[in-house]
């Protein structure tokens, strides 16, 4: 694609969220369009054809990389092209390109709205997952507990690389997208505007890295006006569960986004996760709306 192409899906995307308010699109298909490196990751694009030209009223993304979980979806339709079959038409395009042998695909619905669920009834889409966005103020955070051996410091960009790279995928092992994160992707992240080593807490004991939280600040959000803060991604060694390691890394980085001067924090769960749920609850989390996937029987 060319950069007017990119440039056109991402103002399709913010007009999007503007109606919508929520972002259509996850942070891992915006890289893959500023980036596209993987062979198989595939870009559609829905035009309204006129005398004048053409007009790009919808767009759909389709990650065919990890085979071991099968293809994923998004798809987003311009607000003034809606009810009109381009939403269909799109996943009929992604399902083409499902092939024998392929496990079946997979389409998120970010915020779960109705016309997402409408058309996955159409279709025959089942559900297959939901991802909570929980959110809690910033007015006030209880201290973290010490951890008793722990020491926590600043993420050092190049020093710590590998090191996270590595915890990342046995915190995760069960995760299907982030627990297979690489060097390159985290590297590709470290290269936005929004990274921050400040808030990329590590936590060491002897030397070896066995927990982290990294937040993020977000300029701009579907829940309220002005910046607000996320839990990103926090995770905890195997070996160091129920140490109280997760609770003191995720205290710890609420207080640098409170001390940033951001007053809401969010977060993704998975909804199945009951006693990750249970814990942000205890640290005063809600339920404020779920990203949902849909599967093609």
């Amino acid at each position: 694609m060319t950069e007017a192409d990119v440039a056109a899906i991402r103002a399709l995307a913010e007009a999007a969220e503007r109606t919508d308010g929520v972002a259509p699109l996850p942070e891992q298909v915006l890289l893959h369009l500023k980036h596209q490196g993987d062979a198989d990751a595939w870009h559609f694009v829905a035009r309204r054809l006129s005398g004048q030209g053409s007009e790009l009223i919808g767009y759909a993304f389709l990650d065919k990389t990890n085979p071991e979980e099968g293809p994923s979806a998004e798809v987003v339709v311009a607000p003034s092209a809606r009810r009109q079959g381009v939403g269909g038409a799109l996943l009929d395009a992604l399902r083409m390109k499902v092939r024998r042998g392929d496990k079946p695909l997979r389409v998120w619905a970010h915020g779960g709205l109705p016309a997402a669920a409408a058309l996955a009834g159409k279709r025959g889409l089942e559900l297959d997952r939901e991802l909570w966005v929980m959110a809690r103020p910033l007015d006030e955070v209880p201290p973290a507990p010490e951890v008793e051996g722990v020491t926590v410091a600043a993420f050092r960009p190049g020093a710590d690389d590998e090191a996270w790279v590595d915890l990342n995928a046995r915190a995760f092992a069960h995760h299907p997208e982030q627990g297979s994160m690489t060097l390159d992707d985290l590297r590709a992240r470290m290269a936005e505007p929004w990274f921050d080593p400040a808030g990329f807490l590590l936590a060491w004991r002897d030397g070896k890295l066995v927990g982290f939280h990294w937040t993020k600040v977000h300029d701009h959000s579907a829940y309220g006006d002005g910046p607000v803060g996320e839990v990103y991604v926090l995770g905890v060694d195997p070996a160091e569960q129920g140490r109280g390691l997760g609770k003191a890394l995720t205290l710890l980085g609420l207080e640098h986004l409170r001390e940033r001067g951001l007053s809401e924090v969010i977060l993704y769960v998975e909804g199945d996760n009951k006693p990750a749920i249970a814990v942000y609850g205890g640290l005063g989390f809600t339920r404020r709306s779920a990203d949902v996937m849909y599967r093609v029987p």
